[in-house]
């Protein structure tokens, strides 16, 4: 019978195994070389780290991540050992983007309980308090990233896009889009340099990779790039910034606002960098319901498909749809500020974010206990996603 170790964090997965395979749930950070050695099977999250020393000589030939992450895998060595891995790229991509909004609504509010007693606007809004004006700076478009672009359009915000990555293939290939409806009608034109990114940009945040290119790529060369009173925004890995440049352009002034949910040698983070942040929340800035739901579904596929089980290769997992009253309100909120100024808009669109998502309330739960961050994480109770529809109305509201 093939056996699989489970993170027994991952939810919705207990049983649904069972019945195909011998299964034993871990935390993460307890799978080890010993699993490798008498398992044919991982499906994992980040906190367990696959490499040649754990894996060589074992008998695990299958690893799936239940997250959008693969630097935790170490890709070229699975590749030799004839390791299938998988992971699940784009689950929580709209739940990022959730995440995003909220952040900047909050702070745009002025309600943020950490933003100094002095900064009623910070820099990066527009001359009137609002977002007209705004350009926001996306490094790194990908299956984040260009949902983050589409909503900001929307919105009427400027997007300045950097993935050189992307561009070099859409150089190669001019059709690359043409089946893609996310980036239907972007060209080459629609990506930007990393510096015409930065000087250029009122908002930068970045949804990249954690790889070579991009390790530490967020360094005292790319603070020091940025325009001035900008907010800075990053919620893809810890590892591409560094925090000591990022202390200082905070501190000198170079950074007006800096949003931080992922962090450098977590669950230890920097307590100098979440004292001074605007917003710190625990590495939680995909996990809506949804996207923990598409993860869970996406690992459990490849698991059958990889070992050719067919009562798991259409395995589903229901869930009730969000509650219209939620889009509801949002309707009322547009019904009863198209009259007013884009402030109080503004006011109400983040009361109404932050009654689906309470963003302000995760950032003070981290810093009155930073050594709590892996509970945090772990005992989070996901938030459902934004219907987008709700988008169109914030959008039709701005």
């Amino acid at each position: 019978m093939i056996k699989v170790v489970v993170d027994s964090d991952i939810p919705y997965i207990k049983g649904v195994l069972e019945p195909f395979a011998s299964v034993e749930y871990k935390k993460g950070k307890d799978i080890s070389r010993s699993d490798a050695m008498n398992s044919d099977a991982f499906i994992i999250r980040t906190r367990t780290k696959c490499n040649e020393q754990m894996l060589n000589g074992g008998r695990v030939r299958f690893i799936a991540s239940a997250t959008i992450g693969r630097d935790h895998v170490d890709e070229e060595f699975c590749e030799r050992a004839g390791i299938r891995f998988t992971n699940a790229a784009g689950c929580n991509a709209w739940g990022v983007v959730q995440y995003v909004y909220t952040a900047i609504f909050h702070i745009a509010s002025g309600r943020c309980a950490t933003l100094p007693a002095n900064q009623i606007i910070p820099r990066w809004l527009g001359r009137s308090g609002d977002l007209k004006g705004v350009t926001i700076g996306i490094i790194g478009a990908g299956n984040v990233g260009e949902r983050l672009a589409s909503v900001a359009e929307n919105f009427g915000l400027r997007v300045l896009r950097c993935d050189p990555p992307l561009k070099a293939h859409l150089k190669k290939n001019h059709n690359l889009f043409n089946s893609d409806p996310l980036r239907s009608g972007i060209s080459e034109s629609d990506y930007y340099t990393l510096d015409e990114v930065l000087t250029r940009s009122d908002i930068v945040t970045l949804h990249v990779p954690l790889n070579g290119e991009t390790f530490g790529m967020a360094d005292t060369s790319f603070f020091a790039s940025m325009k001035d009173g900008a907010l800075f925004i990053n919620s893809s890995r810890g590892e591409v910034v560094d925090e000591d440049a990022l202390i200082k352009a905070i501190i000198t002034g170079k950074v007006d606002n800096a949003v931080i949910d992922v962090w450098r040698g977590e669950p230890d983070i920097n307590r100098n960098l979440l004292e001074i942040s605007t917003i710190a929340t625990p590495h939680i800035a995909g996990y809506s319901l949804e996207g923990k739901i598409n993860a869970t579904t996406m690992s459990v596929r490849s698991f059958a498909d990889y070992f050719g089980i067919e009562g798991l290769k259409n395995f589903s997992i229901g869930t009730e749809s969000l509650s219209s009253s939620f889009v509801d309100g949002f309707r009322s909120i547009t019904d009863s500020c198209r009259s007013v100024e884009n402030d109080s808009c503004i006011n109400n669109i983040a009361r109404a974010l932050e009654s689906l998502f309470p963003i302000g309330e995760e950032n003070l739960m981290l810093r009155r206990d930073p050594s709590k961050f892996e509970e945090l994480r772990s005992e989070y109770n996901y938030r459902r996603e934004i219907p987008s529809e709700v988008f169109h109305f914030i959008a039709n509201l701005l």
